[in-house]
C-alpha cells in the first residue's frame, strides 16, 4: 500500500511532499514510492533513454506559468545548464529528480495541467481579442484634479491576469508605472484586520455605499463613514495602521505589505505625486477635521499624519503585471501565488471583497455590481483591480475616464469579459447561461469516453450543476455512449425530470433519439413507470 506522502504526490501535486521527502523515503527502504515518482516524472519527460528538460519549459509557457519566477526560479537555472553544457541538452532521470528538487510539486502541476486554467493558451487568445477591441477606444478624460495625474497619456492601456496559480498574462503598456490611487484602499482595509480585528476595524465604519460622491463631507446615521472605499473611510483606515510607530516607519510598512503581495518586487511611493496630493488636499483636510468633530478616530490620532499616510499610500506605484498579482492575492484567500506567503488573514479578504463588490466603483457601484457581478476597485489614475474569487486577479490600466471617474475601457473590458465568460458571480445557477454563449475556461478538457459517462452518470443521479458544468464547456448532450444511450435516455429511465427540462428546454437536444435497441426516452420512462416524466414528454411530443 502507498504511503500517504505518494497519495499526497499523486492527488494532490500543490501540497506534495518535496523531492528531498522522497528520497529520505527510500533510505528507509520503501522504493515502491520512489518508483511511483519516477513513472510519474517517465511518464510525462521521458524521450526514449533521456529526459529532455526543454520540455518542462515549452509545458509550462503553454500554461502561462513564468519560468522566472520565485517558485521556478532555481529549477529554471539549472535547466538552463544541463541545456548549455549536455550533449543534445539532455539528461538521465536521476539528473532531472535533483535538477527538479526545488520546485517537484510544481512540476507535476505543470506536467498534468492541474491548473485553474488549463486551457491557458485559448484563454490567452480571447483576453488578447478583448484588449484589442477596446485599444481604439478614445473616449473619456484624463483626469487633471492633480497635476500629476494630467501627465498620463490617453493612450496607454495595459491588462494583465495573474491566476491563483501563477499563471500570468501581461498585454500592452504593463510595466509603465502609475499611482495606485483609489485602488490601495482594499490592501489598507485588509492590513487592518490582519493587524486588528474585524470587529475593533469595523466599529469606526460602515459598510454601505453613501450614495454621494467619493470626497463628500458625509457621515452615516451613526456618525461613521459610509465605508472604506471612499476618502473619509480610508483616512480613518490610515490612522488604524500601526498608529503606535512613527510616521515612516508606518509608511515603510505598507510598502513591505505590498512588496510581499508581488512576490518581493520594489515598491515605492512617487514622491512628486505625494507632495501633488498634499497641495490639493483641502476636501480632504476638511473630511478629516469634520470626522474628528463627530469622534470617528480612535483617542490621539493625530490628524495630519493620518492624512500624510492616506496621500503616501495613494502615491504608492505599481504597474498592471503588479496589480494582477495584488488582486491575484486577494482572489487567493490573501496569499500571494507566486510564494505561498500568506500576506492576509482570512476574514481580511473576506470583507475586503464584500466592500469592493458592493462599494468599489464610485457612484458606478451599484450598476456595476449588477451589470459585472466581481469585486472591484477603481482609482482616479485609470486602474481597475478586479478580483474573481479562487481563480484569478485582473489589473487593468486606461487613464481617460467616464463621468463617474473610472477607466472607459477598463469599465467595458469588464463587460465584455462577463460576457464571453461565466466570471459574473451568479452565473453558475442560471440555466440559460447556456444560450448566452459564455465559457468557462476553469473546465478542464476530457476524453470523449470520459465526459460521457461523466455526464450519463449526472443525468442518472439529477445532479444539474454538474450538468451546467459541462453544458458552460460546450458539451453536446446529444452524444451518446457505445450503446447508443443518450443523457436524456438515462434521466428519463431513473425518473429525473428536471434534468429532462434542462436537456429539452435549455440545451435543445433531439427529443426522440433511439439507442441500439430501437428504444427512445419516452420509452424508457414507460418501462420504469416514471408517469410524471411520461406525461411531460408526451407533452412535448415524444413518441416511443
Amino acid at each position: 500500500m502507498l504511503s500517504s506522502i505518494t497519495k499526497h504526490v499523486r492527488s494532490t501535486f500543490r501540497y506534495a511532499a518535496n523531492l528531498r521527502a522522497l528520497s529520505t523515503t527510500i533510505s528507509q527502504g520503501k522504493e515502491t514510492e520512489m518508483d511511483e515518482l519516477d513513472h510519474l516524472l517517465a511518464k510525462y519527460f521521458m524521450e526514449g533513454e533521456h529526459v529532455r528538460p526543454q520540455k518542462l519549459l515549452e509545458q509550462a509557457e503553454n500554461i502561462g506559468i513564468h519560468l522566472t519566477e520565485p517558485r521556478f526560479r532555481l529549477t529554471h537555472s539549472k535547466i538552463q545548464k544541463i541545456m548549455r553544457e549536455n550533449p543534445g541538452g539532455v539528461c538521465s532521470l536521476e539528473e532531472f529528480k535533483d535538477t527538479i528538487a526545488d520546485s517537484l510539486p510544481l512540476v507535476l502541476r505543470i506536467a498534468q495541467g492541474k491548473v485553474i486554467i488549463p486551457r491557458f493558451k485559448q484563454f490567452s487568445e480571447k483576453i488578447t481579442n478583448l484588449y484589442d477591441e477596446e485599444k481604439s477606444n478614445y473616449s473619456g478624460t484624463v483626469a487633471d484634479y492633480i497635476p500629476q495625474l494630467a501627465k498620463y497619456s490617453p493612450d496607454f492601456w495595459g491588462v494583465a491576469v495573474t491566476t491563483i496559480d501563477g499563471q500570468r498574462l501581461n498585454l500592452g503598456d504593463t510595466e509603465v508605472n502609475f499611482a495606485l490611487q483609489s485602488s490601495v484602499k482594499p490592501f489598507m482595509y485588509a492590513v487592518s484586520i490582519t493587524e486588528e480585528s474585524p470587529q475593533y476595524v469595523n466599529k469606526f465604519l460602515g459598510t454601505e455605499p453613501s450614495g454621494h460622491d467619493f470626497n463628500e463631507i458625509l457621515l452615516d446615521d451613526e456618525n461613521k463613514p459610509h465605508n472604506p472605499m471612499i476618502n473619509a473611510g480610508a483616512i480613518v483606515v490610515a490612522s488604524l495602521i500601526k498608529p503606535n510607530l512613527p510616521l515612516a516607519e508606518r509608511t515603510i510598512h505598507m510598502l513591505d505589505v505590498m512588496s510581499k503581495l508581488t512576490a518581493g518586487d520594489k515598491i515605492a511611493i512617487d514622491l512628486p505625486m505625494f507632495i501633488s496630493e498634499r497641495e490639493n488636499a483641502d476636501r480632504n483636510y476638511a473630511i478629516a477635521h469634520y470626522m474628528n468633530d463627530h469622534s470617528c478616530f480612535p483617542k490621539g490620532t493625530n490628524l495630519r499624519e493620518a492624512c500624510d499616510l492616506y496621500f503616501q499610500y495613494c502615491s504608492i506605484m505599481m504597474n498592471t503585471s503588479q496589480g494582477s498579482l495584488l488582486a491575484a492575492s486577494l482572489a487567493n484567500g490573501g496569499v500571494c501565488p507566486l510564494t505561498g506567503e500568506r500576506v492576509f488573514a482570512d476574514s481580511a479578504v473576506r470583507d475586503a471583497l464584500s466592500i469592493m463588490h458592493s462599494c468599489g466603483m464610485y457612484n458606478y457601484s451599484g450598476t456595476y455590481a449588477f451589470e459585472v457581478g466581481l469585486p472591484s476597485k477603481s482609482g482616479v489614475s485609470g486602474v481597475i483591480l478586479t478580483v474573481i474569487p479562487n481563480v484569478m486577479g485582473i489589473c487593468t490600466w486606461s487613464p481617460p475616464l467616464d463621468m463617474r471617474i473610472n477607466s472607459v475601457r477598463g469599465v467595458e473590458f469588464h463587460r465584455k469579459l462577463v460576457e464571453r465568460f461565466n466570471f459574473h458571480n451568479f452565473d453558475l445557477i442560471m440555466d440559460n447561461y447556456v444560450s448566452r454563449g459564455g465559457i468557462d475556461p476553469r473546465m478542464r478538457t476530457f476524453s470523449k469516453e470520459h465526459q460521457i459517462t461523466s455526464v450519463l452518470f449526472a443525468a442518472m443521479k439529477g445532479d444539474i450543476r454538474l450538468m451546467r458544468m459541462f453544458a458552460f464547456s460546450g458539451y453536446n448532450f446529444d452524444s451518446a455512449d457505445y450503446d447508443g444511450r443518450t443523457a436524456l435516455h438515462i434521466a428519463a429511465a431513473e425518473g429525473q425530470l428536471e434534468v429532462c427540462k434542462f436537456l429539452l428546454e435549455r440545451c435543445h437536444v433531439y427529443i426522440d433519439p433511439k439507442d441500439r435497441w430501437g428504444q427512445t426516452p419516452l420509452y424508457e420512462a414507460i418501462r420504469a413507470e416514471h408517469d410524471t416524466v411520461v406525461g411531460w414528454l408526451q407533452s412535448k411530443g415524444a413518441t416511443s
